[in-house]
């Protein structure tokens, strides 16, 4: 008879000689809390069948994810294709790890009056993250400094795992 699905996941022992790991599929509200301890991931996007993964700074709301950038690969492809993936993840030693994915659509925040207060909304939790102004307001070598542009990225689906030794 197989053993019931608790939503764990346990690998053996005898497995590569390693310990047992248990992993544990978060909840939404685990995931939550996660993106809201962490203000660093990685953003990927897709254009014409090619994906892009690049890091990004942001900060969450506890419905959108918030982000400052400049004009470069990574808003033109999400002008073209908004649906857009978040991964968040830490390992602070080799037997604990956590990962979560976001899957959402970008929203450019445009610097326009009717745009002012989502602005200024994105500003108030952009700035509770330390140096949050970086990278987009750093000069870019040859390119100077650009006008910053603003995004949100609505959440339509997250989903996490997080490991840990098996008590067994």
């Amino acid at each position: 008879m197989p053993p019931e699905n608790t939503g764990h996941s346990v690998l053996p022992t005898s497995l590569c000689g390693y310990s047992a790991m248990l992993i544990h599929e978060m909840t939404e509200d685990e995931c939550r809390a996660e993106l809201g301890r962490t203000d660093f991931g990685r953003l990927a996007c897709v254009r014409d069948g090619d994906p892009y993964i690049v890091p990004v700074n942001f900060s969450y709301d506890g419905q959108y994810l918030y982000g400052i950038t400049t004009l470069g690969q990574k808003v033109e492809w999400m002008r073209n294709n908004p649906l857009v993936c978040l991964e968040i993840d830490a390992r602070p030693d080799p037997d604990h790890w956590m990962s979560v994915l976001v899957f959402g659509r970008y929203e450019e925040i445009p610097d326009t009056p009717a745009s002012q207060p989502l602005r200024a909304h994105a500003l108030e939790v952009l700035q509770k993250r330390t140096a949050w102004w970086e990278p987009a307001c750093v000069p870019n070598g040859e390119n100077g400094r650009r006008p910053p542009i603003f995004y949100r990225i609505e959440i339509e689906q997250m989903s996490g795992r997080r490991g840990m030794p098996s008590a067994i």
